[in-house]
């Protein structure tokens, strides 16, 4: 049976064929630290905890001030978990959450920086201290606005799985969440049948009543099969939103956004594996003639597969060559 099914996703893939997500902020550690800090660039590092509500705070701005340094070759922006890092941040002299130093170039040194706690500020701090000129730059958004004109084309839309979260702008567990948030919408960002949208329930009360938000953030999911919409109660890191999106919807992504090992394997053939078991054994040898590179093309292609994904392509074009390399894969596990 195991045979079966291996032999008939290869075949199926290759008659189909036929005619055919790093973070910008440095996350240091113990270990790292002095690896990456005290070189050839300078470096802002912030010393935080993962409970620390400042530090929610800033993470949006901080996340922004990482992704327009992304490219500076002079300049690291990083920080460090002293939940978890507690060496480093006893060595700097971290008592109180966030702390933001400065590191110069070639020195362990560091100043401390006191200044506002916005990307706007940041970024002239580091351009004045790095000697650099880099200009904020605009965060692509993912997340899809909601607004009373779109809602119901959008939520509703029976061919969508869509997950909302209401929110309020003055709200502080709303400011926490919109990074992480923003991830989920990277993550599911090639995949057409889910949404990640949000909807600002203050200025649109109406909407919110509507669907019996009373704080925020409240998110619910609205599946293909259920446009009453449900609450989400899971956990609010990244892992937790896709380990959901992934159950509930099908799909197959990792925290990067790239398709995990399972993606295209055989679970969907299921009907037409078992249509091929049920076959006499002269239909069965008349579908497996159409392989004719057999196994050796298998192994040579899969090897060529992982030297194309490790090149700067597409995401689409990733998408399609991780799903064929898969099923390669597991054809030549297999055979």
């Amino acid at each position: 049976m195991a045979k079966s099914q291996i032999w008939f996703g290869f075949a199926l893939l290759a008659l189909l064929l036929v005619s055919a997500v790093a973070d910008d902020v440095v996350v240091l550690t113990d270990d790292s630290f002095e690896k990456e800090v005290g070189k050839d660039k300078g470096a802002l590092v912030e010393f935080y905890a993962p409970w620390c509500g400042h530090c929610k705070k800033l993470a949006p701005e901080y996340e922004k001030l990482g992704a327009s340094f992304k490219k500076a070759k002079s300049v690291l922006i990083a920080k460090v978990d002293c939940d978890e890092q507690k060496s480093v941040c006893t060595k700097y002299g971290v008592s109180g959450y966030p702390t933001i130093q400065w590191f110069p170039k070639g020195s362990l040194e560091p100043q401390k920086y006191e200044g506002p706690r916005n990307a706007e500020a940041l970024a002239e701090y580091v351009n004045k201290e790095g000697g650099t000129n880099v200009k904020l730059a605009a965060v692509p958004q993912n997340v899809v606005v909601l607004t009373p004109d779109n809602f119901d084309e959008i939520v509703l839309d029976q061919n969508k799985d869509v997950l909302v979260e209401f929110y309020a702008p003055w709200c502080g567990h709303c400011k926490s969440l919109a990074p992480t948030y923003e991830k989920v919408a990277t993550v599911f960002k090639q995949e057409e049948g889910v949404v990640i949208a949000n909807l600002d329930a203050d200025a649109h009360k109406a909407l919110g009543e509507k669907y019996g938000v009373s704080g925020f953030p409240t998110l619910k999911f609205f599946p293909k099969d259920n446009k009453a919409g449900h609450d989400y109660d899971g956990g609010r890191d990244l892992d937790d939103f896709v380990s959901f999106i992934n159950e509930k919807s099908g799909t197959s992504r990792d925290s990067k956004g790239q398709l995990t090992s399972k993606a295209g394997i055989v679970e969907s053939l299921d009907a037409l594996v078992k249509e091929l078991v049920a076959a006499s054994e002269d239909e069965k040898k008349a579908v497996l003639s159409r392989i004719e590179k057999g196994s050796d093309y298998a192994s040579k292609e899969t090897e060529r597969l992982g030297r194309v994904l490790g090149k700067s392509i597409s995401p689409v074009k990733a998408d399609e060559l991780t799903l064929k390399r898969n099923i390669l894969t597991t054809f030549v596990a297999s055979s």
